[in-house]
């Protein structure tokens, strides 16, 4: 078999009927063209969602969580621990909210080769006072440094220095909502109540956006230390430690492990935001469905044309067979031909498809909600680049293996003896 040979003989095939194979090799562009586009976009937007959402969320959560005790006074009496107790209307006892021995727990996990980074942090539900009217909100006393290293809070703040909650006394970052219903600008006092009734003017240091309308409604932030006093509470007290691992898929093992080893509750990432993967799973699989079925037209595409092909080009195989070149000659030549059309058209579209995802990339998007968008997102990942690729000379292949087949079984003495 001479392959040089046979490739010759394909490409003239194919450039006598050049226009039949341009319209194959463009139907693969558009193809490649909008798969290539539709996955870096519907990637770039989970990828955007997962910044808002799970770049925020510490991989294991450890806290303490209030709930009835499960072990009833009634359960521990040897009078009735054979039988079956209803207990009902079982209320929570006042235990501590807050995390026992929380500085040994923080040097553990910095410790520990598997953590990258440990965030402390305090919940304090609180009152914005604005006037007569009591807002009701949440402010989170954070460790700043740590809070932008780990979770990006520099980024959402859009006005101040995320800084100055560290070095100036009795500050807050409020919420872009919170701000707005309090009609606060930086430099202002604002007063805020805790659930016990106390008291804290508090000086606006910064405005913060999530992009998340409903949380920047409620939430602020303010340091650990102002936290604590406004709280009135020691320098030991914190209601979270947030751990962001190495690794996101050992989570959920390691918050079983945590919360067994310092006895508190913990949460993983998965746990958390289970519905949240689920919709981004979703969008990717329907990209890729429709990526695939345009592939797959375009392949129906060059199935009907090498097929009219054959029927036009039956005195060449005749001819081809007649002088010597087996059935297996015949469907290589017609293989080429349509792997041909598939690499001119697979190449053509993986550069049309990146040219127009620079274009979206660079299409204006401003909303109030995404501070820190300013372009519809775009993810450039090369292996969508190597899927198109290879899906175009898959469906190509298939498209021509039939036609081909059926090239290399004609008879030629029936087609020459027809003539």
């Amino acid at each position: 078999m001479n392959l040089k040979l046979l490739a010759d003989i394909a490409k003239s095939l194919l450039l006598a009927r050049w226009r039949q194979s341009l319209v194959a090799a463009i139907g693969v562009t558009f193809s490649i063209t909008m798969f290539i586009t539709l996955l870096g976009f519907m990637d770039g937007l989970n990828d955007l969602l997962d910044g808002l959402m799970l770049n925020r969320t510490p991989h294991v959560r450890l806290f303490r969580e209030t709930k009835p005790n499960p072990d009833q006074p009634i359960n521990r009496s040897a009078d009735f621990r054979q039988g079956h107790n209803f207990i009902r209307s079982v209320k929570s006892s006042g235990g501590r909210m807050d995390i026992h021995n929380s500085a040994a727990i923080i040097q553990a996990l910095k410790a520990d080769p598997r953590v990258l980074g440990v965030s402390p942090k305090i919940n304090a539900p609180v009152l914005y006072n604005s006037g007569t009217i009591d807002i009701t909100g949440v402010v989170s006393g954070i460790d700043v440094l740590a809070e932008s290293e780990l979770y990006h809070f520099t980024d959402y703040v859009r006005e101040g220095n995320p800084l100055d909650l560290k070095n100036v006394g009795n500050s807050i970052i409020l919420g872009k909502g919170v701000a707005q219903k309090l009609l606060a600008e930086i430099g202002d006092v604002v007063q805020v109540t805790t659930s016990k009734g106390d008291l804290l003017p508090l000086k606006v240091v910064g405005f913060f956006q999530s992009g998340i309308a409903d949380l920047d409604k409620v939430q602020s932030y303010a340091s650990i230390t102002t936290t604590q006093k406004l709280l009135g509470r020691p320098n030991n007290y914190l209601t979270d430690i947030q751990i962001k691992l190495h690794d996101l898929n050992q989570a959920p093992a390691m918050a079983k492990e945590y919360a067994r080893l310092f006895q508190t509750d913990a949460e993983d990432i998965q746990t958390a935001n289970a519905q949240f993967e689920t919709g981004s799973f979703v969008r990717t699989l329907i990209s890729y469905v429709v990526g695939i079925v345009l592939l797959i037209v375009a392949g129906f595409g060059i199935y009907n044309i090498l097929n009219m092909m054959i029927y036009e080009k039956m005195d060449t195989i005749a001819i081809l067979k007649a002088t010597g070149f087996s059935g297996r000659d015949v469907r290589v030549i017609f293989l080429e031909m349509a792997l041909s059309i598939g690499l001119m058209g697979g190449l053509s579209g993986l550069v049309s498809g990146f040219l127009l995802s620079l274009l979206v990339d660079q299409v204006p998007f401003h909303s109030a909600s995404l501070p820190t968008v300013t372009t519809y997102p775009v993810n450039y990942n090369p292996g969508f680049y190597i899927i198109g690729i290879v899906f175009s000379l898959v469906t190509t292949f298939l498209a021509g293996f039939f036609p081909a087949r059926r090239a290399s079984q004609i008879d030629p003495v029936i087609i020459i003896r027809g003539k």
